[in-house]
Formats: C-alpha cells, structure tokens, sequence
C-alpha cells in the first residue's frame, strides 16, 4: 500500500473507552477514512447511527477494509482475528489478559497478516520499556526493584499488560521475578511506577497516562506505517 493512501479502518469496540477515542480522533484526521464499528451482538450501540456510520455486529465487514484495530476481550480479538486472517487485512491488537493459547494464534496469524501486537500503545511507554531495564542492569543485584499500577475501577485485569511487561523486561537482566502491585481506583487512565531503593536512596520513574486518547493516537500513529510492511508480528518499537 501507498503511504499516501488513506487507510480504511475497521474499529472494534466502538462503544468501549478505547475504541471510541480511536474513532473520535480518526475522525479528525484526513489520513484514516472509519469503514466500519464493530460491537458485539446485543450491545445497545448496534443498528445505531452514529457519526454517519451504522454500528454492526457483523465482523464479514472487515473486508471492506485496510486494518482493523481492537482493544476489547480476549474472545472477541480471537473471533476477529480469523476474519482479518480471512480477508487478508493487517491487526491491531491492544486487548490485554490474553492467554498463551491467544497469543499462539496470533503469532500463527502474522505469517498471513501484519499484525501490532502491544500490550501498551502508548509512545512513552514504549520509550520506558527499553530503558527501564538498561537502569536495572546497571544499578545491579543490590537495587530493590518493584513496580505500582494504578488503574480505573472498570479495568478488569490485575497487573495490568504494562506492568506485566515491565517485569518481564527487568526480570531478564536482573534474574530474579519483579514484584507488582495494582491499584483499581476512580477513573485513572493508567499509571505505572517503577521503583528502585538501595540504602539511603531510591530511584522512582513515572509514566501517567491522562486520558485513552494518548493510547489511541499512538496506535493511529504506527497503523500508517503498520499497513505498508509485509505480514509479521509486529512490537511498537518496529513501527515508531
């Protein structure tokens, strides 16, 4: 594809947090051209017009489409990733608590497809994620190291992708698992708090997250790229 074309978006979840603000801000953007909303069988937005589009729950319209992107359920990124797998389109998953068997078939469905596959779209998180354990390493085994996540009452996984990355990273360098503790508050957008203490000091790097919309304009910002590279599973460090 032409990096001057637009892109033709097919939106899951288009009544959810993530996947309204990914529609609100493609709306404003002359690069993406919103096709299709995706929401589940009985979801009051369905048959619904809404910014000049009927909401479906029909995901055969894929199809008519260059990428779908998805931040909802685990069972519904599997379901639609067989139809994104059927009609060749490139994937955006940025669903969370995923089981090993989901991400099987992911990696199974990127020899087909290009797929972003990131528990975190966000572009300074993704900047942290390959610092954070650069810092672990060299402060060395004597460093306390434990992460706090603070997220909005309606997120349903505890640690959150983010936190769970961010000890996977740290825990390859120093050797030993990372502690996390997560908080389920308000309307938190999603902070993460990487703390390092030794005697007499400590270290603390901070990422806040203020709304979805940082989210949603990271993953809108690496589709444009997403939809012009070959099939493969994709991090966003590829793609920034």
């Amino acid at each position: 594809m032409k990096t001057n074309k637009i892109v033709k978006l097919a939106i899951s979840g288009g009544g959810g947090r993530m996947g309204s603000s990914v529609w609100d801000l493609a709306l404003q953007n002359p690069d993406f051209e919103v096709v299709v909303v995706l929401e589940k069988t009985g979801h009051p937005l369905v048959g619904q017009m809404k910014n000049n589009l009927v909401v479906s729950n029909n995901p055969d319209e894929i199809k008519k489409t260059d990428v779908l992107i998805e931040f909802t359920t685990p069972e519904s990124t599997i379901h639609h990733l067989s139809y994104a797998k059927k009609y060749k389109k490139a994937m955006v998953i940025g669903t969370t608590e995923l089981s090993n068997d989901h991400v099987r078939q992911i990696k199974e469905a990127a020899n087909s497809i290009p797929i972003l596959f990131s528990s975190n779209m966000s572009i300074g998180v993704n900047f942290l994620f390959d610092l954070v354990p650069k810092i672990a390493k060299k402060l060395g085994p004597e460093w306390d190291i434990e992460i706090i996540e603070v997220h909005h009452k309606g997120k349903k996984d505890a640690p959150s992708g983010t936190a769970k990355k961010f000890s996977q990273l740290i825990s390859e360098v120093v050797g030993r698992e990372i502690p996390t503790h997560s908080l389920r508050i308000g309307d938190v957008a999603g902070d993460h708090i990487i703390v390092f203490a030794s005697q007499g000091e400590r270290i603390e790097i901070i990422h806040r997250a203020q709304s979805p919309v940082l989210f949603a304009r990271g993953a809108l910002t690496m589709t444009k790229k997403l939809v012009t590279l070959p099939p493969g599973l994709y991090e966003p460090k590829d793609l920034l």
